[in-house]
């Protein structure tokens, strides 16, 4: 188990996605926002599952000092279980994979047998019934609300529906489950996916363009809070 808190499944969390971060100053911009944050999103792309190419596990070491929040690495790869105990190693609490990934059910073992938590993540065209089969084996679903590969793409609106049926299903068999959403995450939206049953919030844009990020972050959540 992680030996930072992911805080309560049923209470509203914020996770700021560095994708969207001047990564010539992510160091300084974790440590501003750990007082209105609770979880830091680190998006990894192999080039392959998603087309662009982001961060491996050395830059998520040397982030790993500048933030006490929980640090929940989403792994757009297609092949996870070549990257889990990398990212294990180099200070992920949390590590989701993909379904529509290989061997989901052996990376979702890979990473209970390295002591970090384990999350599944679903693109917007996939059905909330193709995570139902590992609901009682994973601590998070991640819901993704764009298709992923590059921040600051709009909220697809079609994706609240899944949402709500998966808060349904999390509810009756595994309330312990965290529901998490990322994808064009704001003022505007935030209401609407709490009110659907979404409790981590994942925001890029909104919290790192702003004039203001801490401030952002706490708008954000008490937006959130709204709901």
């Amino acid at each position: 188990m992680s030996p930072r808190d992911p805080g309560s499944p049923a209470a509203v969390r914020i996770a700021p996605s560095i994708l969207a971060a001047d990564f010539a100053s992510l160091g300084p911009a974790l440590r501003q926002l750990d007082p209105a944050t609770d979880w830091v999103h680190l998006d990894v792309m192999d080039g392959h599952f998603v087309p662009n190419l982001t961060l491996g596990p050395a830059l998520v070491a040397s982030l790993r000092p500048h933030s006490s929040r929980l640090f929940d690495c989403h792994l757009m790869v297609t092949d996870p279980r070549h990257h889990l105990e990398a990212f294990a190693r180099a200070g992920a609490d949390s590590c989701t994979v993909h379904v529509e990934a290989h061997e989901v059910g052996a990376a979702i073992a890979d990473a209970r047998a390295l002591g970090v938590r384990v999350g599944l993540a679903l693109n917007p065209d996939t059905p909330a019934s193709a995570v139902l089969d590992h609901l009682g084996d994973v601590d998070v679903i991640l819901v993704m609300s764009v298709f992923p590969g590059f921040a600051g793409q709009a909220f697809i609106p079609e994706v609240l529906g899944k949402v709500r049926d998966l808060r349904d299903e999390i509810d009756t068999h595994a309330p312990r489950v965290d529901l998490e959403i990322d994808g064009g995450i704001d003022q505007d939206t935030a209401a609407d996916v709490v009110a659907a049953g979404a409790r981590v919030l994942v925001a890029g844009s909104a919290i790192f363009r702003a004039a203001d990020p801490l401030g952002a972050a706490r708008a954000l959540r008490q937006r959130a809070q709204s709901a």
